[in-house]
């Protein structure tokens, strides 16, 4: 796979886009409906059966489902689910920019569990930028009026589920063939019975229905709970497809990218955010590391020997 080919830009170009929507579509439904863990397992039952009917009506196609692949994929899907559940939870409690920020850390959590693996110490740009990502967190959310622990705590869980997905999901599409249909389809069968017990066990489940039942009478909440139920497919599909076609490193790549201008949309948009010089600073040391980071790793990438399969640095589970 050439880095440079139209697919390679596409599949990237796509997840960020999806991505991007996807933060504020999910915040949007989050400020009118607290239970997360219901939207997300509503999500993951949305993508079980539209999958299901697609391939009954014949417009695509996967292998029949095996135990030894679901067996394999079981870490995938747990890690999967507890980036999502996390990162919904805080968005509760934290303003899209800020979310963002902490988002961004995931380039170094894959750093320093690919050091923590014995993969020697990443080039010193790389380093550089990935702590000036670090550093402009830390200085934002000094200046963060709207400081939630709980959302931050709850953030900064997903960064570390997010990191251990990324790895996994690299290593089970590139290594087992499977497709992005199929692998979205068994995080969607292995995820449900988890969901299920996890939101009656905590007494989530069945008064979030009621509620559920209550909003959908407004058209407008309907609509953001639809879009956000298809947006989850379209993420899922985009972050698979990205990532086998590509590598984890590129998928966290367009993550940071997209991230600079869903920073600048959060500030107006759902409510906007108070603005303090500091959390504006913070944001800009943090945007300025994301985007130093790409070009680091973009020019690392160059300097490698052209007979060397693609991405092979730069694929964190090796």
């Amino acid at each position: 796979m050439d880095g440079h080919s139209p697919l390679c830009f596409t599949s990237a170009f796509s997840y960020g886009v999806a991505s991007m929507a996807m933060v504020f579509v999910n915040k949007a439904v989050v400020m009118q409906y607290v239970h997360s863990m219901t939207l997300l397992t509503l999500q993951q039952l949305a993508t079980g059966l539209i999958i299901q009917f697609s391939q009954v009506l014949g417009l695509s196609k996967r292998k029949d489902l095996s135990m030894a692949t679901a067996k394999k994929l079981l870490p995938l899907s747990i890690f999967y689910n507890a980036n999502v559940a996390f990162a919904l939870a805080s968005l509760k409690g934290v303003n899209i920019p800020m979310y963002i920020a902490i988002k961004r850390l995931t380039p170094l959590a894959v750093l320093v569990s690919g050091f923590l693996r014995g993969k020697g110490k990443p080039p010193t740009q790389v380093s550089l930028s990935v702590l000036c990502t670090a550093a402009g967190v830390l200085v934002a959310a000094l200046g963060d009026f709207s400081f939630d622990l709980y959302g931050y705590l709850m953030a900064l869980t997903s960064v570390f589920f997010q990191t251990m997905y990324l790895i996994l999901v690299e290593k089970s599409g590139a290594d087992d063939g499977l497709s992005s249909m199929e692998l979205m389809f068994y995080n969607s069968i292995l995820s449900l019975p988890f969901l299920f017990f996890i939101i009656i066990a905590t007494g989530e489940f069945p008064h979030s229905l009621s509620v559920l039942s209550e909003k959908t009478a407004s058209l407008a909440f309907s609509v953001i709970l639809l879009i956000s139920l298809v947006m989850g497919i379209v993420l899922n599909y985009t972050m698979f497809w990205c990532t086998i076609v590509n590598s984890a490193l590129t998928t966290t790549i367009v993550g940071v990218l997209k991230g600079v201008g869903s920073t600048t949309l959060g500030f107006v948009v759902l409510g906007g955010v108070k603005v303090h010089a500091l959390n504006v600073t913070g944001l800009v040391i943090n945007t300025f590391g994301g985007v130093w980071y790409s070009y680091a790793k973009y020019t690392q990438k160059k300097k490698m020997p052209r007979k060397i399969a693609p991405d092979e640095e730069s694929h964190p589970h090796k």
